[in-house]
């Protein structure tokens, strides 16, 4: 899909002028404009998430109609006007009542994944590495013969002008509607994790946690592991749910952190990290309960010319003051959704990246999708 970006943009950023890295024709500002959060860059971060969202029928911001309706599932808060719709653009609002996914339906698909997987916590998980053998994996070493049910929730909380996974946008419309536990069905005896991903699983927590409930019971007796991969957003009673699912069964939560300088956050991503910061550090008291396999992990995405080595080091010094040992996985940009202009990971930069996150005493790093470099 084209997104009128058909070249890399050669004029420098459009506040300072300055040309340090390529930029994308929707945002041409530079890093250090977008961190300082002047009113100039302003209109270019407004237009840009303006054109991303009504290009999929999405409200431009988290709507706060005084007489709306609340929706408390995650950060964003939405208060739903009448027949109008919230950030994620899967709930709307009738008569004061809140509709759309819910516990008991799903904006949903899936398929199976073989293991070992692409999973961003393949090299720490019982599914990749075997670790918690017995008790959390079925193999001492990768899981060869057994799958992942991948569970893809359209919808998300954020706006990433950087998607990877985008397409769902085109979904969120979708009528059709999964019940727990027809998903549940699809965990067979050669299924031994589910991982709940995206968009992102955040608008539908009360779903996947019912999924989740009637596939453990399902597969009672046996190894099934749940996972989450989050931007870490949802509103922290739902997190304390998701933690001690993957914590008693083996699964991990993958937080995504796409930046640290909460200025850039907004202007990548629509809104605030604020949520997403102060629930790694709630999921980071969990640590302690289960060290094999680790239960929180963490990745950012190295979006060339937005997110460079200030924001790694930012980032794993925080990550590093909670425990040094939480994963840390570095991942290669691949050109997408509207910042598709722009050109993968540099390799030196991911490398450079890897340093910073190891001198700020992380102990965990690793190079994800290095086929991309």
């Amino acid at each position: 899909m084209g997104f009128e970006n058909s070249e890399v943009l050669e004029e420098g950023c459009r506040i300072c002028g300055g040309m340090k890295e390529k930029l994308s024709k929707i945002l041409p500002v530079c890093i250090g404009c977008l961190r300082s959060g002047k009113e100039a860059v302003k209109p270019f971060i407004e237009e840009a998430h303006r054109r991303s969202r009504t290009a999929f029928q999405l409200v431009p911001v988290p709507p706060r109609d005084s007489n709306g309706t609340l929706c408390q599932i995650c950060f964003n808060r939405c208060q739903i006007p009448e027949d109008g719709r919230g950030y994620c653009g899967l709930r709307s609002q009738k008569g004061g009542v809140l509709r759309g996914v819910s516990p008991e339906e799903g904006n949903v698909s899936w398929y199976y994944d073989g293991l070992p997987t692409n999973c961003v916590a393949d090299w720490v998980c019982p599914g990749g590495t075997g670790a918690g053998y017995p008790r959390y994996a079925y193999r001492d070493g990768p899981e060869q013969g057994f799958k992942n049910l991948a569970v893809f929730y359209h919808g998300c909380s954020f706006d990433c002008l950087f998607c990877q996974n985008w397409t769902h946008r085109e979904r969120v419309w979708e009528k059709k509607r999964v019940r727990p536990e027809d998903l549940a069905r699809a965990v067979d005896d050669r299924t031994s994790c589910i991982c709940y991903f995206g968009g992102d699983p955040t608008p539908q927590l009360p779903h996947s946690i019912e999924v989740s409930q009637k596939a453990l019971e399902r597969a009672r007796g046996r190894i099934l592991r749940i996972c989450w991969e989050t931007n870490g957003s949802m509103n922290p009673v739902l997190l304390d749910e998701i933690l001690n699912l993957s914590l008693e069964s083996g699964g991990c939560i993958k937080f995504d952190i796409k930046a640290w300088d909460d200025s850039l956050h907004r202007a990548l991503c629509g809104v605030s990290n604020q949520r997403t910061k102060e629930n790694f550090e709630r999921a980071a008291r969990s640590i302690g309960k289960r060290r094999t396999p680790p239960l929180l992990i963490a990745s950012t995405l190295l979006v060339p010319g937005y997110i460079d080595e200030r924001e790694i080091k930012e980032i794993s010094r925080w990550i590093a003051s909670l425990d040094p040992e939480i994963p840390y996985a570095l991942l290669a940009f691949h050109p997408q959704f509207f910042f598709e202009d722009l050109p993968v990971t540099p390799r030196a930069l991911a490398f450079r990246c890897k340093e910073v996150a190891e001198e700020s005493g992380l102990r965990n790093v690793r190079i994800g999708n290095l086929h991309l470099l």
